[in-house]
């Protein structure tokens, strides 16, 4: 008998990288966590100190330190690595430095024989996602980034506290750009199956509620939580737990992430956050939601935006 243990090696042992390894064996996801980092003692003490969560948990999670050599019968490679944004920058100032670090990571780990699923956390990350599209090499629905997952689940947070709901019971997203130039359909998003453009219109109290300025809201808290804790860690790690879940678990599971587009929305070789189906497979399939026209508009700036910095990746390649 064959008995297939299912394995996710994370590369990057800072906040983003072990809160996500804790996400991933608190909530019993796969059998093996393998964090591997550049600092072996800060990936050992990371990996020591989680093994002593096993004995208060449902299941048994294997906890080890590895290398990129290791990587090869995994299921799931998860980069964290990369350069935070530093003062007044934004997460696209950091393109340089995260594509050269990203680029030391990717052709060891092919080299290991790794033919599981890439997902990119590293910011900029759509850029930096695409980046390992290309060196990887590997099919576009094994190569995920993060993308807009996260903030479209600041979205239903604050649309849930606004509207005093769970925000689970809010359904709708961001798209384009994880930073300041994403957008949100509004059109799209509902609450209990009522559509939110209903909700403010049929209630006085919501009458001078400004759906940009949720927006906005979603793109500068991040910037907010880095400014008073020095980063975001719980938020990002929970968000990649449930997108391997989804994947590990063949879910089928709808979650808006940066994916390649070859013709959806009408834009080619570029990757962004929209809708995806997830499942074993990785990216099944993208949902293409038809937008109204000034959503679209706000939709294809983003891209522009993100297309703009990804043509400058090749230079990274010299």
């Amino acid at each position: 008998m064959t008995v297939n243990r299912s394995k996710v090696v994370i590369i990057g042992a800072g906040l983003v990288g072990s809160s996500t390894a804790f996400s991933l064996i608190t909530q019993g996801i796969c059998d093996e966590v393998m964090i591997v980092d550049i600092n072996k003692d800060k990936a050992r003490g990371e990996v020591t100190d989680l093994c002593h969560c096993v004995e208060y948990l449902n299941r048994n999670v294997k906890v080890t330190e590895g290398d990129y050599k290791d990587c090869g019968d995994a299921d799931i490679v998860v980069i964290t690595a990369g350069a935070p944004p530093k003062a007044n920058q934004t997460r696209l100032d950091t393109l340089e430095q995260s594509a050269k670090i990203v680029k030391t990571i990717v052709e060891p780990v092919m080299n290991s024989g790794f033919e599981g699923h890439f997902i990119v956390v590293s910011n900029p990350v759509d850029i930096i996602a695409f980046y390992v599209y290309k060196l990887s090499g590997l099919p576009k629905n094994q190569v995920i980034g993060s993308g807009t997952a996260m903030d479209s689940a600041r979205l239903k947070f604050f649309i849930g506290e606004m509207l005093h709901v769970d925000p689970r019971s809010v359904q709708g997203y961001t798209m384009g750009e994880h930073g300041d130039s994403q957008m949100c359909p509004w059109s799209h998003v509902t609450v209990g199956g009522k559509r939110i453009v209903d909700i403010l219109k049929d209630n006085d109290e919501y009458k001078n509620v400004d759906l940009n300025e949720i927006v906005e809201k979603v793109t500068r808290v991040g910037f907010e939580i880095l400014e008073v804790k020095g980063t975001t860690c719980y938020g990002i790690a929970t968000t990649v737990a449930g997108i391997t879940k989804a994947i590990l678990n063949d879910e089928n599971k709808i979650i808006p992430v940066s994916t390649l587009l070859e013709g959806e929305f009408g834009e080619y070789e570029v990757f962004c956050g929209v809708p995806v189906i997830l499942n074993r497979g990785g990216v099944k399939d993208i949902v293409e939601v038809h937008m109204t026209d000034e959503e679209f508009m706000k939709f294809k700036k983003s891209v522009d935006v993100i297309r703009n910095y990804s043509d400058r990746i090749d230079i990274f390649s010299l």
